[in-house]
């Protein structure tokens, strides 16, 4: 639920309002654009500070606040009139939206989980999965309907009546706080369920910055944030240049969406069983493919093919970045590790979209910087093959 409620702050979502406030304001693309990286490069900053409030002040806490801070951001974004109002929206949207509302479930579940831990992500994942191949849509009708300015109140509604309830009734921070362990696993002592927490290691921050692991799961993790990014906020004008049209360009992100869901599931299974490392490499190597194939699609075959391989892309690369860190660095800490993680995606993220912008400026076109950047996932696709596991010998160990 977390992760379909994160849709408000989210792209996929907001695109849809982009041309509606265009038009009444009659503000340049350029300028919407920049006050949207603007907004998403601010909410980066903030994701290591949203980490460590969640480890300290627990998860049930830090959803009821982030829920409710995105129910205003929504509220506010209903009566911007000027730049500098809506700049403060998409801070707020992209703060508890985008970032917290990610952070926080992909950060929780791990708790829950050890050995079927890919599992239960591919299930979480559900959630962002259905969002995006509805909410676009969703947004549309709701906007045509009653205009942009009522569908954000409605979300903020939706919010505070739906979400808040869960957050609160449903949200428990960690299975040792309730006298059980993760898996639901049968404690061999009274004392082992209570205070002894599962034998895995437990990486503090600071020592998980020390390993080359950290460096090359956050570097390889937030290529795929930056060029997605820039392909989803320019998805419908790179498409309907290559000769589609509007809804053949639309229809991309359905079948992106319906070949993602599967793909989570099999990912859930195979990152239980086989090398995360492997998995990993291959699947940003589908993102290589995938920039090939977006200046050169101009017919809806090639569209579909283009949606099942960005499909298969966010399905296996959702699943490995939620079992990845608890793996490698354990659950004690996970959300503070977790929170420098989802900031470099989120500066990633407000990358892309202006990088794009300004080769279509430079070059008249998307091919140059599809094809340019086609480089740096296959450097993190090399990068994720040296990755091991770090050893955890440090004083962190015994504070778990």
């Amino acid at each position: 639920m977390t992760m379909f409620f994160s849709g408000p702050g989210q792209t996929f979502s907001v695109s849809a309002f982009i041309d509606p406030i265009i038009a009444e304001f009659g503000w340049s693309r350029s300028l919407i654009s920049s006050l949207y990286a603007a907004g998403t490069l601010v909410a980066g900053f903030t994701m290591t500070l949203m980490g460590r409030l969640v480890d300290a002040k627990g998860y049930r806490t830090m959803l009821l606040v982030v829920v409710t801070c995105l129910a205003c951001a929504c509220l506010l974004m209903s009566f911007v009139f000027n730049p500098m109002m809506i700049l403060v929206a998409f801070i707020g949207l992209r703060i508890f939206g985008q970032g917290s509302m990610t952070l926080i479930p992909n950060s929780l579940v791990p708790q829950w989980f050890i050995t079927k831990r890919a599992r239960a992500m591919s299930l979480v994942a559900l959630g962002i999965m259905v969002s995006s191949a509805l909410l676009p849509y969703i947004n549309t009708l709701v906007i045509e309907a009653v205009g942009w300015r009522n569908a954000w109140r409605l979300w903020a509604v939706l919010l505070l009546v739906i979400m808040a309830p869960a957050a609160y009734f449903l949200v428990r921070n960690r299975p040792e706080d309730m006298g059980l362990l993760p898996d639901n696993a049968a404690p061999s002592t009274e004392v082992d369920s209570l205070e002894k927490p599962v034998d895995e290691v437990a990486f503090t921050l600071e020592r998980a910055l020390r390993t080359s692991a950290f460096w090359i799961v956050l570097l390889a993790g937030s290529v795929p944030a930056m060029v997605g990014t820039g392909l989803t906020f320019h998805h419908m004008s790179i498409l309907v240049e290559n000769g589609l049209s509007q809804a053949a360009a639309a229809g991309v992100f359905t079948v992106t969406a319906l070949v993602a869901f599967p793909c989570t599931l099999i990912a859930g299974v195979l990152c239980d069983r086989w090398s995360l490392r492997i998995i990993f490499s291959l699947t940003l190597l589908v993102g290589v493919v995938t920039l090939f194939l977006y200046p050169i699609a101009a017919t809806p075959a090639a569209a579909a093919v283009l949606g099942v391989m960005r499909g298969i892309e966010q399905g296996f690369l959702t699943i490995i970045a939620g079992v990845i860190w608890p793996q490698y660095f354990g659950r004690r800490y996970l959300a503070s590790i977790r929170g420098v993680a989802t900031m470099a995606m989120v500066l990633g993220s407000a990358l892309g979209p202006p990088l794009f912008g300004a080769a279509y400026d430079l070059f008249g076109g998307y091919r140059e910087v599809s094809l340019a950047t086609a480089a740096l996932p296959l450097a993190a696709a090399i990068s994720a093959l040296f990755l091991k596991e770090p050893k955890d010998t440090g004083p962190s160990r015994a504070l778990a």
